[in-house]
Order: structure tokens, then C-alpha cells, then sequence
């Protein structure tokens, strides 16, 4: 099996990278090597890492900084760039977006959690006209994983996603009527374009924050991104482990 393994990261102003607290790690753990093999044009920041692990072929591609601000890319035109680039020129059998996520008490997710997106939306797409309105929603549902999900014991929660890291209230009814347990920045994103190329996709996020939790969202996100990652980490390679010899139908 083929697998793409994408993580998006993003660099706040206070410096703390996704791409070492959560890609890199990974990278280390499979003893993947950066390949500079021109499969994108030279223009564009992404970086590929690929290697051999346990019989999986594995690629990690993560978007690289801004050529301006020196920040990660990050957000949904980024995620459906690098998705759209990735899979055209590696043809995987399998894309996980692995990432982190804010989490919501109310729909029962806690710091650290790991959890698979059963469904994904976007939450600020507002377009108030009919049948508009529902395409901006974009609500689709990924492939179902029972049997990875209860070797691993992970939890199950919908996906919604936003460009922003905060939530505005008109976010936040939007994201309600999602039914979402779990918030991003690209996983709608990710799937929209795996679905266009029939790639089946498992979106794995890691809660950094609680954002009905009473905390501003960008102090409990630093606190916590270290743990978050780890956790992602442990959860990643015990995926990739558990899909050693499976077909998507054992899933």
C-alpha cells in the first residue's frame, strides 16, 4: 500500500511550530528521508518525505513556510493545494491528514484526545441562498474505519472547519448545526479533493485546546501542542501498524 501521510502546521507569533512538534517527529520515527525529487514545481515551498516502513511506501508532504512572512502555510486553500499537487504526482492508495484540532466539553472531547472524523463541514462558508447554502456547509461524510477505530480506541467525532483560529458567533451557529466535536483549519479541505480523485482519506486529529472550555484558544493551544503532538505520534504509528497487509475493506 501507497500511503500519504500529510500533516499541515502552522507557526504562531510566538515561534512554536507545528512542523517539529508534529510532522518531524513522525519523520524521525519511520526514518524517513527528505526527498528532493522534483514531483512539484520548483516555485512552491512544499517539502516531501518519503521512505519504507514496515512494507507501507510512505509519503509525509507538509506545505512548507511563506515566502513573505516566514510562517507555515496554513488554512484551506494551502491544505487543498498540497492535497491536489500530492496526489497527482504520488497517486497514494490511502491520504491521512493527520493534525491537531480544538475540541469541544459539550460534545465530550478532553485535551489529548485522538480522534477520526466521521463527517466533515465547513463552518464559514456562509452562503445565504438555497442549495447555496448547503454546498457551502459541504458536509461529507469518510470512509468508515470501525475496525481501526477499536483496535486503537480512538474516538469518533465530526469535523468542522474554518479558516480562522478563534470563533466568531456566526462560527459558532454554523458549527453547532455541524454537530462538530472537533474544529480545524484544512480537514474539509483535505477530503474535498481525496474525494474528487476517489482516494479514500481518514482525517486524525490530535485536541490541543478546549474552546467552549473558558480559555482563551491560543494560550491552552501552546500549552498543549507538545502533548497533543505525542499523542498524534503514538496514535500515527500505531495506525500505520494496524494497516500493515490490510486493504481499505479491513479498515
Amino acid at each position: 500500500m501507497k500511503l500519504l501521510v500529510w500533516h499541515l502546521h502552522i507557526t504562531t507569533s510566538q515561534q512554536c511550530c507545528w512542523s517539529s512538534a508534529e510532522a518531524l517527529p513522525l519523520v524521525e520515527a519511520l526514518k524517513l528521508s527528505q526527498d528532493d525529487t522534483l514531483v512539484f514545481p520548483k516555485s512552491v515551498p512544499w517539502i516531501k518525505y518519503s521512505g519504507i516502513h514496515d512494507g507501507l511506501h510512505i509519503h509525509i508532504v507538509v506545505p512548507g513556510k511563506d515566502a513573505v512572512l516566514g510562517v507555515d502555510n496554513v488554512g484551506t486553500v494551502s491544505g487543498a493545494l498540497v492535497s491536489y499537487a500530492a496526489i497527482q504526482a504520488l497517486q497514494p492508495d490511502l491520504l491521512i491528514n493527520a493534525g491537531t484540532a480544538g475540541g469541544f466539553k459539550a460534545k465530550g472531547a478532553c485535551v489529548g484526545d485522538v480522534f477520526v472524523a466521521t463527517e466533515v463541514a465547513y463552518h464559514d462558508r456562509r452562503i445565504p441562498i438555497p442549495i447555496f447554502d448547503k454546498y457551502g456547509v459541504g458536509a461529507t461524510k469518510t470512509i468508515p474505519t470501525p475496525k481501526l477505530v477499536e483496535a486503537l480506541g480512538l474516538k469518533l467525532g465530526k469535523l468542522s472547519t474554518g479558516n480562522s483560529l478563534d470563533m466568531s458567533p456566526q462560527d459558532e451557529e454554523v458549527i453547532k448545526s455541524n454537530d462538530a466535536t472537533i474544529k480545524d483549519m484544512e480537514g474539509a479541505a483535505v477530503a474535498y479533493v481525496a474525494n474528487l480523485f476517489s482516494v479514500p482519506a481518514i482525517l486524525i486529529k490530535s485536541v490541543t485546546d478546549i474552546i467552549d472550555g473558558g480559555r482563551p484558544t491560543t494560550e491552552e493551544f501552546l500549552e498543549n501542542l507538545s502533548m497533543a503532538a505525542d499523542a498524534l505520534l503514538k496514535t500515527g504509528i500505531c495506525v500505520l501498524k494496524f494497516l500493515n497487509g490490510k486493504s481499505i475493506a479491513d479498515l
